[in-house]
């Protein structure tokens, strides 16, 4: 049983010798090529005066995984070491690591926020002194009132993606979903961006209605699609196109979005879910971006038990993809005809869910 435990022990002397000791042990830098760690022989001698436990953070970790049972080196290892007699001493340490990258990811979020809800406060701050001092100007009243909201508007907007992702984020899969059809999905979708997609000059499309089915919380997922819609309406150059297509693979339901757009660099593409992740800051602030939307996506797509990737190369454009389990009464016919249409750089409109934007 020892052998197999995810927590390492250890028996020692009280001369530091070790007694006994499973592979976990080594696995968690305890034991280093049959040597006790210096700093658990320090807490041994304490724990053997005192009589009381010592707990020990062993951090980083030097250890040496095994070969028959490789696993992910340890970040962090919190062993526990006490005596058991006069003669031995017990040291039980387990993995922290999963602990630790939370504490981590939680501490940077906090850091993110903070750094970004600076910017719009001290921009409407300034806003409003430059208002108040040219009441004299109505003309430059009403200039700075209207940056002022703009900000506003901007602040408004990271709060609210900040509390969906707060809620999203961690969670379990979604219990008692409905069940959701795809079409209405990317129909209400188009109806959401139709103003965004008209005032940049940009061409959304659809292909045919496929029939398909998703079991899932439909405003979430109306959101997440919303999201990859808007994401590829702000890098795309006005004239371009960005379609919408639906599709089945292994079961799955695949709704890709794509687009002509500047191109995502190979080096950032493992990174545009992250929060506050931007390739462009300057276009991010020039659209009014939260630099949170395609983090939603990718939490509303694991909480429905699906991933969110992206294809992109530069100069040619991107395609996001919201992968979902299918439903097995979905209609997979339609969807295989429109199979093309989910490739990258391919579009295949459908005029009557198509809007087209200014000229």
């Amino acid at each position: 049983m020892l052998r197999l435990s995810t927590t390492g022990y250890l028996v020692m002397n009280q001369a530091g010798r070790p007694l006994l000791s499973n592979g976990r042990a080594t696995e968690l830098g305890v034991l280093h090529g049959g040597i006790v760690d210096p700093q658990i022989l320090e807490a041994a001698a304490r724990a053997a005066v005192s009589g009381e436990p010592v707990d020990v953070e062993l951090r980083p970790v030097s250890s040496t995984a095994s070969l028959a049972a490789p696993r992910v080196p340890p970040i962090a290892v919190l062993a526990v070491v006490r005596a058991i007699d006069d003669e031995r001493i017990l040291v039980s340490a387990s993995d922290e690591s999963a602990s630790q990258r939370m504490e981590d990811a939680r501490r940077d979020f906090v850091a993110n926020v903070s750094h970004e809800l600076k910017t719009p406060v001290a921009a409407m701050g300034l806003l409003a002194e430059a208002t108040v001092d040219a009441a004299d100007d109505p003309e430059a009243a009403r200039r700075f009132a209207g940056k002022l909201q703009s900000e506003a508007i901007r602040l408004g907007a990271l709060v609210n993606e900040l509390i969906a992702l707060s809620r999203l984020q961690g969670a379990e899969p979604l219990p008692d979903l409905a069940v959701v059809e795809v079409d209405a999905i990317v129909e209400e979708t188009v109806s959401r961006v139709a103003t965004a997609a008209e005032n940049a000059g940009i061409t959304v499309t659809s292909d045919k209605p496929s029939g398909l089915l998703v079991r899932g919380d439909r405003s979430l997922l109306v959101t997440a699609l919303t999201n990859l819609v808007d994401n590829a309406i702000n890098y795309s150059a006005s004239g371009t196109q960005v379609s919408i297509s639906r599709t089945v693979r292994d079961g799955d339901v695949l709704i890709s979005v794509t687009d002509r757009g500047v191109g995502i660099a190979p080096e950032f593409t493992e990174r545009v879910f992250e929060r506050f992740f931007r390739i462009d800051p300057a276009r991010s602030r020039l659209t009014g971006g939260t630099g949170l939307g395609l983090a939603i996506v990718k939490h509303v797509a694991a909480n429905h038990g699906g991933t969110a990737t992206v294809w992109s190369r530069l100069g040619t454009g991107s395609t996001f993809t919201l992968r979902l389990p299918g439903l097995a009464a979905s209609a997979t016919e339609p969807a295989e005809a429109s199979a093309a249409a989910s490739m990258p750089g391919t579009f295949r409109p459908a005029p009557e869910t198509a809007h087209r934007g200014a000229p």
